[in-house]
This record gives structure tokens, C-alpha cells and sequence, in this order.
């Protein structure tokens, strides 16, 4: 269960549920994919995550997913490999799901990865979601890439 310390970040950093402040941590780059189906979308991270394995440490990535996990989803979360995939609700990440999506990235960013991949249910909102991922306390701690369009 969420506590208010969870969705309320803060100046306070990590001990008080918040984001740690930017002095803390270096900044991580985020990258919000969009596409028509979930199945497609995960490849596509999946893609990009083999790209950067190849040209560098793909280790301390993250993953936020929309929607129910397809059984034959690629992306799983493995010590081993570094990564951590959270699955949140379906939902409007900017309006009725803002709240699980600023939960899920204050727990994310105690212990920042260098890269986070942001999966959308739904394009719609996206230059919305990008402004809110700008602003503080987030503005200080993530720096947003070029959003990556999956294709069937």
C-alpha cells in the first residue's frame, strides 16, 4: 500500500519517501515509448535495451509498464541483468493515473537508474506527461530523451 510519503515528493529526499535530491544522484535518462499494443511496445524497449548492451552497460535500467503483462512479454525483471520492470494499472498516466505513476517513480528514483523507459497505453497525453516529468521535483532528477514510437 502507498503511503502519502510516497506520492508526495519533496525537498525532504529519500528517507522521507520522496525522490533523492539531485546531489545525490546523477540524473536519469528517460524514455517514454508509445505504440499501438503493449506486446509491441515491450519489444521495442526489449530492442533498445539489446542496443545499449551492446554498446555499453544496459545494467540499472528500468521499466514502467501500462497495462496487464502479456505472457510472452521479454522484458523481465532479473538481478542478474540489472533490470527492474514495475507494471502500474492501466490508466491515463497524466490524469487518473498520475498518482500510481508518481508512486511507482519516487520508489524507482531511491535508487536511480541510469536509464528508465516509460511505456504509454495511449499517446494522447504524452506532451502532458512530459511537462509533469519536467517539472519539480522530477525536472531535477531525470533528463528526457527523445520518445521512441514502436511500430508493428
Amino acid at each position: 500500500m502507498a503511503s502519502a510519503a510516497d506520492a508526495a515528493p519533496g525537498a525532504a529526499g529519500a528517507g522521507a519517501g520522496g525522490p533523492p535530491s539531485p546531489a545525490a544522484a546523477a540524473r536519469t535518462r528517460v524514455t517514454l515509448v508509445t505504440g499501438p499494443r503493449a506486446a509491441v511496445r515491450e519489444a521495442a524497449i526489449a530492442a533498445a535495451l539489446a542496443n545499449m548492451a551492446a554498446a555499453q552497460s544496459a545494467a540499472q535500467s528500468a521499466v514502467i509498464l501500462e497495462g496487464l503483462a502479456d505472457a510472452n512479454s521479454p522484458l523481465i525483471s532479473s538481478p542478474e541483468t540489472g533490470l527492474n520492470v514495475q507494471r502500474i494499472a492501466p490508466g491515463c498516466l497524466c490524469c487518473a493515473g498520475n498518482l500510481v505513476l508518481r508512486v511507482t517513480l519516487n520508489r524507482l528514483l531511491r535508487r536511480p537508474p541510469a536509464q528508465l523507459f516509460i511505456s504509454l497505453a495511449n499517446a494522447e497525453h504524452v506532451d502532458q506527461l512530459r511537462s509533469m516529468l519536467q517539472q519539480a521535483p522530477y525536472g531535477d532528477l531525470l533528463d528526457l530523451d527523445t520518445d521512441l514510437q514502436a511500430q508493428a
